[in-house]
């Protein structure tokens, strides 16, 4: 089942954001990861944490003068800004960055799965595939940001044991969509024998599909390691002006720039479940709504996630991607 008609509503047509970068701490001394900064949502995020004296990593395939840019929006910040060569297509690439963040770093405050891709087929409908031969859209919004997440773990979980934590601080911000809700494989969430797409799937299902992973990851993440005082966060940001349309119709793209919102709501949204004292340990894992809000998935999403009673999706999809990133883990 879809989404309910009010869950509809108030995702699409969001009320005010009441966590704003106002609502932000000093950050001075933490350390921060943003996939996707160099445009968008991902810059907005970045520039307020760099503007709040944190260290962000603009983790990305091209800096783009990212770096220059926010540091002139933001003069008076004592952060810095620091490059990290990411492309999440090429699982030989995620696991390059990963090591050489370790290798530069002691600590991990939070990490921001930002990045995402949209993509239509290519020339005849060939489906693009990553470097690994994965749909190109479940390699970049999940796969990567899988991968990338389980490596720099043991570091967050380093930095959540520190005496100097802040309690329920250390957070991973796992970014779904509404189009999870509203395209997923009716009452399993994921066909998981058709990840491959033997049985073909238009681009939006196929991005749809990746999203209802990205939003289990968050799910089965603060299962596993809540304990250890690293929190997983699901969260649909919110329809944005971005990037993310930019290999669609010129018609679709019009109808994005009159009906969505400025990209600086998204990152409110982010900011609100990277740094919002509502999510802790005993709710980990719960959705967050745009612009930052306490929400609930569709129930037929959430009936699948369930071990008991439901398909056990949350397990299930998490397993599959450990096992197709075994090779870089």
């Amino acid at each position: 089942m879809p989404p309910t008609i009010w869950s509809l509503l108030t995702q699409c047509y969001p009320p005010a954001p009441q966590f704003t970068d106002k609502d932000v701490p000093d950050l001075a001394g933490k350390v921060y990861i943003v996939t996707g900064a160099t445009s968008g949502v991902g810059k907005e995020l970045a520039r307020i944490l760099y503007a709040k004296n944190a260290k962000v990593y603009i983790a990305a395939r091209e800096e783009k003068d990212t770096i220059s840019k926010i540091e002139q929006l933001e003069p008076s910040s004592n952060g810095s800004l620091e490059f990290l060569k990411l492309d999440l297509a090429d699982l030989r690439s995620v696991k390059a960055a990963a090591e050489s963040f370790v290798a530069a770093e002691t600590q991990l405050n939070v990490l921001f799965n930002n990045a995402g891709i949209m993509t239509n087929d290519g020339k005849n409908g060939v489906v693009n595939q990553s470097a690994q031969g994965y749909e190109e859209q479940l390699a970049v919004n999940a796969l990567g940001p899988f991968l990338f997440t389980k490596l720099l773990t043991p570091l967050l979980q380093a930095t959540a044991a520190k005496k100097s934590t802040w309690t329920n601080e250390i957070r991973v911000i796992f970014i779904s969509s509404f189009g999870a809700e509203m395209y997923h494989e009716r009452r399993v969430g994921i066909d998981m024998e058709n990840l491959d797409y033997h049985h073909p799937k238009a681009p939006m299902e196929r991005y749809a599909i990746s999203k209802v992973g990205v939003w289990t990851y968050g799910v089965e993440f603060s299962r596993r390691f809540k304990a250890e005082r690293v929190i997983g966060v699901p969260v649909n940001p919110g329809n944005l002006r971005s990037d993310l349309f930019s290999q669609q119709g010129i018609l679709l793209r019009l109808q994005m720039a009159l009906m969505h919102y400025p990209p600086v709501k998204g990152a409110y949204t982010e900011l609100y479940a990277a740094f919002s004292p509502d999510i802790t340990q005993e709710n980990a894992g719960t959705y967050v709504f745009p612009f930052g809000r306490m929400g609930e998935i569709c129930k037929e999403l959430q009936d699948a996630a369930e071990p008991n009673g439901g398909v056990d999706l949350a397990r299930k999809f998490w397993e599959w991607s450990e096992k197709q990133v075994e090779k870089y883990a």
